[in-house]
């Protein structure tokens, strides 16, 4: 097969429908529901999920939560610096990071910079992709206990929002999305995420709830989902780009719940960060043993465009995604698995939703594709 031109999974989207704040509710965003045997579309609203799941179903969730991992600091000079917390460095160390800074080019190797009666931090070490690995030197908590940057982060950060999310952001806004850029279902221990699992901030308690009652089971993975995933397609083609790579763990309960269905069951992913690591997982376990008590961690450097096929998700729940980026590939190869049948398709219901007024992106509205 040729290579696919890039420009076929690009689009124009009116920026007034990038959403910029959540719906009043979580489920209250709309929901495009589309059946890919009969190849129609429904228009509903998130909170009838329900409505076509069925009893033994299982939703596969990512429960990785969201550091607030943007760190407003300055230099000694008294410039302003802004630290992106990206992932922790090999050596170990807690307070050892690899980051994103702002302005990069005022801080070489060597520089410092700090936030007063939280950290001061040192530059040792860039890459090739503008990353630079920072060491923390972080003050003692209020009550007098050693800190981590993690902490500090925890007490003083804000949450790292996509760069299409411009609005200003006043104090009330910040600790909205301290809430509502975070699933409900998030494990708190596991702050490994850059950014939000976006499928999930659908969900309420009180849904979730009423699925559980109806016979839908729920099993977690964690992906350490990162900026990589905003990241377009520059390349003329698509298999010319070079995906980003992330960590993830898949739990016991959820290797047999993939590997060995029941019959009738239906895994439904919730978000491509579920489908990646499952996809992922699937190709790298399948016929390995591995001790029942053991979760299998690895890297995912899985890319998924058409016309490729799909072992470990029947389902799938999803936002509506950016031009030219490898989450809208994924979308259109689980449209028409093994063929590239879902390029057009994807097209013709992005620009139903498009002439419908969905809320497109982070903040936006969903698809549910069975």
């Amino acid at each position: 097969m040729p290579p696919l031109p890039t420009e076929l999974f690009d689009y124009t989207l009116p920026d007034a429908l990038i959403a910029q704040t959540p719906a009043a509710r979580r489920d209250a965003s709309r929901l495009l529901v589309v059946h890919r045997a009969e190849r129609r579309i429904e228009h509903r609203a998130f909170s009838d999920l329900g409505e076509y799941l069925r009893p033994g179903d299982i939703l596969l969730r990512n429960n990785a939560a969201v550091l607030p991992a943007r760190l407003l600091a300055a230099r000694p000079t008294g410039g302003a610096v802004e630290c992106l917390l990206l992932r922790p460095a090999a050596s170990g160390d807690s307070n050892e990071w690899w980051c994103l800074l702002r302005p990069g080019k005022k801080l070489p190797v060597g520089a410092s910079f700090g936030l007063p009666d939280a950290f001061t931090a040192t530059v040792l070490e860039k890459d090739a992709e503008g990353a630079a690995r920072v060491a923390f030197t972080c003050q003692p908590s209020p009550e007098g206990s050693p800190s981590t940057i993690i902490a500090i982060a925890n007490r003083v950060g804000e949450v790292p929002l996509p760069p299409y999310i411009t609005r200003q952001h006043t104090a009330e806004e910040r600790a909205t999305d301290l809430e509502r850029y975070q699933t409900v279902y998030a494990d708190p221990t596991r702050q490994v995420a850059a950014a939000a699992p976006t499928a999930g901030l659908h969900f309420t308690p009180e849904l979730l709830a009423s699925l559980q009652a109806a016979g839908v089971r729920t099993a977690d993975v964690t992906l350490h989902v990162g900026l990589g995933t905003f990241k377009p397609i520059a390349s003329d083609t698509i298999e010319a780009h070079a995906i980003h790579r992330e960590v993830y763990e898949v739990p016991p309960a959820t290797r047999e719940a993939v590997l060995h269905p029941a019959f009738g069951t239906r895994r439904v992913a919730v978000g491509t960060t579920t489908v990646r690591t499952l996809e992922d997982f699937c190709r790298k376990y399948a016929g390995r043993p591995t001790a029942p008590e053991e979760a299998f961690r690895d890297e995912a450097g899985l890319y998924l465009y058409p016309p490729a096929r799909f072992a470990a998700i029947d389902g799938l729940v999803t936002n509506f995604h950016q031009p030219r980026s490898t989450l809208l590939c994924l979308v259109a190869a689980f449209l028409a698995p093994g063929s590239t049948n879902g390029i057009a398709w994807l097209k013709e219901i992005y620009a139903e939703a498009i002439a419908r007024k969905y809320r497109f992106f982070s903040y936006g509205d969903a698809m549910l594709i069975l």
